[in-house]
């Protein structure tokens, strides 16, 4: 065990455990998108996942673009100026509120996470545009009123709200993920939208389940997969948007779009709440 201290803000320091011994699910995304912020443990389950089925580095980019062209599509086609990003990560280039500022410089974007090492990096994500805003939760997604009532002092939940919970909900095992995702969405008004990013075993089913039964076995939070049934059912009560339940690199590819010819085992989908 680790320990790094760090102040996010005015206020006391804040003392930061971070275990290095346990492969992480932030730090091995990290260090699939070619990041620093990661260690041995995560380093060696990322590669032998990657030996397991190359298409895992495939997952983490995808993921990536797909972030970005969902935040465009929700400033420029669905005017959201307001995004609550739980699950938010180690930072790296085009965050939420980068892409969203780009387009919005007003837009205002509160990230959540419970990791450490994401907390210790939480600077990178309070660098708002001037006329915006960012703010960092350290919190669990499994505690949606904690997350609402922290994301309230800079989120106006009168006005409509884009949630991203991407790569994290398969984590959470059980149906306990819609019971979280429903309460999320009840407290926003019409017009806020949900966007949602899982692995299936829809795609290269027998490879994609031995990478999760490896991850499982490594020590690290366990994952479950998810069909596009189960994916589209966070869905209900909002209106789905085309082209539904796809491949990340399938959802409104754009020209600079890697993979956008293929099918990969991480569905991905996102709704308007009417």
């Amino acid at each position: 065990m680790t320990g790094n201290s760090y102040a996010p803000g005015p206020g006391p320091e804040i003392e930061i455990e971070i275990d290095t011994s346990v492969a992480h699910p932030a730090r091995v995304w990290d260090y699939w998108l070619g990041g620093k912020d990661n260690y041995p443990a995560d380093q060696e389950l990322g590669d032998h996942l990657n030996e397991t089925m190359p298409e895992v580095v495939i997952w983490a980019r995808a993921d990536r673009e797909f972030l970005g062209r969902a935040v465009r599509y929700m400033v420029t086609e669905a005017g959201l100026r307001q995004f609550l990003d739980i699950g938010t990560g180690i930072p790296t280039a085009d965050n939420t509120h980068e892409v969203a500022q780009r387009l919005a410089p007003e837009s205002r974007v509160v990230y959540v996470d419970n990791d450490p090492i994401v907390l210790a990096h939480a600077r990178a994500l309070l660098n708002s545009a001037p006329g915006g805003a960012t703010d960092y939760i350290d919190a669990d997604v499994r505690d949606p009123d904690a997350i609402l009532a922290a994301a309230a002092r800079t989120l106006d939940f009168s006005q409509p709200v884009g949630i991203t919970l991407l790569g994290i909900l398969e984590f959470i095992t059980t149906d306990e993920a819609y019971t979280i995702v429903g309460r999320l969405v009840d407290a926003m008004p019409s017009g806020s939208h949900l966007v949602i990013a899982c692995p299936t075993d829809e795609v290269n089913g027998e490879a994609v389940r031995r990478v999760v039964q490896d991850w499982n076995e490594s020590g690290a939070t366990p994952a479950v997969l998810r069909s596009g049934a189960e994916l589209a059912r966070f869905f209900d009560g909002l209106d789905l948007l085309e082209p539904g339940v796809v491949s990340l690199p399938k959802w409104r590819p754009e020209l600079s779009t890697l993979y956008a010819d293929r099918e990969i085992g991480f569905f991905c989908a996102a709704g308007r709440k009417p």
